[in-house]
């Protein structure tokens, strides 16, 4: 029996798509792929290094509202939300917000420091690892986002692109919860007191 070039060609690719997947999986699948953070868990801290140099720790910025944003110089939907952050940056820096980018991508700091200048980014970028993104669940899609309240609890996490409105309700939520947890602790001090 005589087979199809054609047909040895497709099942060629067919192993060669499932090795592909197969391999990225596991490489994905270390021992903090399956953690599952979830609102109110503490964020996993780190230290990356900044596009200037510097190192930056998530735990350096305890007392504002933090939206973690990992990201990729190749993706579309990140090229959308960016102006939106430096919008946002701009509008609640005030009161307290910091939005800090996680480049996870190959693209070398150059490259990534001319994208981010291009796209007039007013927030710290972090040269992103992959042990990083373990810690947040693997980031199976980009962009994907984490926001951090005052104490350094996760309150909402978003996974691809949302609206600006729906982003912003996000960031007004982390920036309340100080404030929330403030007047929770003043009245539990008024049941107390005389």
């Amino acid at each position: 029996m005589k087979r199809s070039p054609l047909a040895l060609f497709v099942v060629a690719f067919v192993v060669a798509l499932m090795l592909y997947f197969g391999y990225h999986h596991a490489r994905r699948s270390g021992p903090n792929f399956a953690t599952h953070l979830t609102q109110s868990s503490l964020a996993p801290d780190f230290t990356l290094e900044s596009l200037d140099g510097k190192t930056m720790r998530l735990s350096d910025l305890r007392g504002k509202a933090v939206l973690l944003n990992f990201w990729a110089t190749w993706c579309g939907p990140c090229k959308i939300e960016m102006p939106w952050f430096v919008e946002l940056q701009n509008q609640y820096a005030s009161q307290g917000l910091q939005i800090v980018g996680v480049a996870m991508d190959d693209a070398s700091k150059e490259d990534i420091g001319k994208f981010a200048k291009d796209m007039g980014v007013n927030y710290p970028i972090l040269i992103g690892k992959e042990s990083v993104g373990d810690e947040y669940g693997g980031v199976p899609a980009l962009p994907e986002s984490f926001l951090i309240s005052r104490d350094g609890k996760i309150v909402d996490k978003i996974i691809g692109l949302r609206g600006k409105a729906e982003i912003e309700d996000s960031v007004k939520k982390a920036l309340d919860t100080h404030a929330a947890t403030n007047q929770a602790s003043a009245s539990g001090k008024n049941l107390v007191s005389p």
